[in-house]
């Protein structure tokens, strides 16, 4: 039990590893990003598109580590079965369809609190592009007036 939970906060460390390094990236290209664009309508959309595109494919990349964790341990038949089972207790859904081996189903918990967390964690970031946007729409506005 005990080697099964450090296997999984190790997954977890990855995948806050992933997810910090993913985020650093995106901050780096949204510091590239001509404020001017930021005040119009499609390119402030399109760039809100964008971001939440990466914040996908970095939880994406999270669930296929859980993924190959699953299939190289036996805990799940197959990767696509894995893949399956992972992004449904990633994301909380559980439809308990596919489940874990007796042995295994504390790490299932434990992805689901992880997953919890990353998504907290890129819905912080979005939101933090929002409002530097809104900023500079009302700084903007205000020097207009």
């Amino acid at each position: 039990m005990v080697s099964k939970l450090f296997a999984a906060w190790c997954l977890t460390a990855l995948c806050v590893a992933i997810h910090a390094g993913g985020l650093a990236g995106a901050l780096r290209q949204l510091r590239r990003y001509p404020v001017s664009l930021a005040t119009r309508f499609w390119p402030a959309t399109w760039l809100f598109v964008l971001v939440a595109a990466w914040m996908v494919c970095l939880h994406l990349a999270e669930i296929a580590v859980w993924a190959v964790f699953y299939t190289w341990k036996g805990a799940m038949a197959d990767l696509p079965s894995a893949l399956y089972f992972s992004a449904v207790t990633y994301t909380t859904t559980g439809y308990g369809d596919l489940v874990l081996p007796r042995e295994w189903r504390l790490v299932g918990g434990v992805e689901a609190l992880t997953g919890i967390l990353m998504c907290g964690w890129s819905t912080g970031f979005f939101f933090v592009v929002v409002n530097r946007m809104f900023e500079v729409n009302t700084a903007r506005a205000t020097r207009h007036e």
